[in-house]
């Protein structure tokens, strides 16, 4: 299938599915042909308490002070570009809360381009973009793209690195691409040779926890899943059923059941996949992750199978559970005194170390990296079909430059920056508080998790099949009592992957 005839067939079938008129397992497999992973569905946004986005400080807003000299040079570069209109569709996400909400107007007024931004589910993000691309029209200026969608997507987008080579008088003054985290660029921005768009946005999972419960019962922070596990099982001793010892996101059939796993499979030196393609969540590794899983379940309140990220993200918020390993844009919110129980309790670390030593990707199979720390990320691209390139482009290197991710970073809403100087910005770090919704005390734990933690999904055409519908299905099952062991939903898993990527 050529690359039109892909996208026009991808709009068509996620119209359908969008509508209802297509059942998730056909729509799963019917994407999944054309190499498409889960983030490109619209299956794996990561939506804490309904929005990402969280919430803005209006305090933090009043004290916007954009860089004079950057804003300067925006104001004389943008002469020619002024009354055009830079269109953007995005899954509600920090960054683009933050940009829409409070910050836009700085750019607006400087430049005279108009932004206009549509927040939208992921799947309708993905809808859009794809008749954007199918009809070549160039109805959106930049487009939103998640980790998943570089292979699919990354001819019709402009390398930013070309760009900013080629386009000198364009080119923003210290815009610093070398700055951008390079486990990022690596991970969310890079397909092949293609630098596909500029990193945007970066969940991932760290250790979170009270404070004021580890200090009662003498715990410390764990560095080993062996102390992870010792810490719930203490905490659930000492204080359920008020409070239980950790949590999960473990709804049967959900990509965040699947999520949970690769962290508990990876910490024990496993992984999804081998180097042959076969799947071997069933090996001993695999089997031990389990074993510890259902340890650590024997520590989780009973609704923990009927959780997504937002149940589980909920639960910490009403103060009923005492740690958990999961999403770091979760911590802004439980330092929120009007909305969390846990406002000023809560402190931030690295996952523990793994039990086993991880597997390299030349042990794993389809680009697989191991990682307890389990990542989803999105770049900021700019279309080839757009009328509006320069204009676009003045944007993208703005709303990503740093002066633009400080202000996102400490307007609120659990952003971890893609740039390294941003974490050590002062303004960054004075918002470090206890207690305040917007809180950036845990983000030290986010960098060093992005640097030496991070891991990320295999890649392969029927990733959006299994992730979603076959693993986490198995897996409930699991949790629901119709496997008598880990070893049978294992090898039952194992049968039913490996029969699905050989059928290609």
């Amino acid at each position: 299938m050529n690359p039109i005839d892909k996208k026009l067939y991808l709009a068509s079938i996620t119209d359908r599915y969008v509508k209802g008129k297509m059942d998730r397992r056909s729509f799963l497999r019917a994407a999944g042909k054309l190499g498409l992973g889960a983030g490109v569905l619209g299956l794996s946004s990561m939506m804490p308490f309904g929005s990402r986005g969280g919430f803005i400080s209006p305090a933090a807003a009043a004290e916007i002070e954009p860089d004079a000299e950057m804003m300067a040079w925006l104001k004389d570069v943008a002469k020619p570009f002024a009354g055009q209109t830079v269109r953007l569709a995005t899954e509600s996400t920090p960054p683009s809360n933050a940009i829409n909400s409070a910050l836009k107007p700085f750019f607006e007024e400087a430049t005279g381009i108009n932004v206009e931004i549509e927040v939208l589910p992921l799947e309708q993000v993905l809808q859009k973009l794809t008749l954007d691309v199918a009809s070549g029209l160039g109805t959106y200026d930049l487009y939103y793209i998640d980790q998943s969608w570089m292979a699919s997507f990354s001819g019709d987008v402009i390398d930013p690195r070309e760009k900013y080579a080629a386009n000198k008088d364009l080119a923003m003054p210290n815009y610093n691409m070398d700055d951008f985290l390079p486990a990022l660029v690596d991970g969310i921005s890079m397909y092949e040779d293609t630098m596909v768009g500029v990193p945007y946005d970066i969940p991932i999972f760290i250790t979170m926890y009270r404070k004021d419960i580890y200090d009662e019962l003498g715990l410390k922070v764990p560095t080993t899943m062996d102390e992870y596990l010792a810490n719930a099982v203490a905490i659930h001793e000492a204080k359920q059923p008020e409070i239980y010892g950790t949590n999960g996101q473990m709804k049967s059939g959900h990509y965040s059941l699947e999520c949970d796993w690769t962290a508990w499979l990876w910490s024990h030196g496993g992984s999804i996949f081998g180097p042959d393609g076969k799947f071997t969540g069933n090996d001993e590794a695999g089997l031990e992750a389990m074993d510890y899983w259902v340890k650590l379940f024997a520590n989780m309140p009973e609704g923990v199978t009927t959780w997504t990220w937002d149940g589980q993200g909920q639960s910490m918020a009403q103060g009923i559970v005492g740690q958990t390993l999961s999403w770091g844009e979760f911590f802004p919110f439980w330092d929120n005194p009007e909305a969390s129980k846990v406002s000023g309790l809560m402190e931030a670390a690295v996952p523990p170390a793994p039990k086993a030593p991880l597997r390299t990707t030349e042990q794993t199979g389809f680009g697989e990296i191991p990682g307890v720390g389990h990542q989803g990320g999105s770049s900021l691209a700019v279309s080839k079909y757009s009328k509006n390139q320069d204009a676009a482009w003045l944007f993208a290197q703005w709303a990503t430059s740093y002066d633009t991710q400080v202000y996102i970073t400490t307007l609120g809403g659990g952003t971890g920056p893609t740039r390294e100087s941003v974490y050590d910005d002062q303004r960054v770090k004075a918002n470090a508080i206890k207690g305040i919704g917007g809180t950036t005390r845990h983000l030290d734990a986010v960098r060093e998790t992005i640097a030496n933690h991070m891991g990320s999904e295999p890649d392969l055409p029927e990733w959006a099949e299994l992730s979603n519908d076959t693993i986490p299905v198995e897996l409930g099952r699991f949790w629901a009592g119709d496997y008598d062991s880990p070893k049978a939903a294992m090898d039952s898993i194992a049968e039913k992957v490996d029969a699905i990527v050989d059928r290609g």
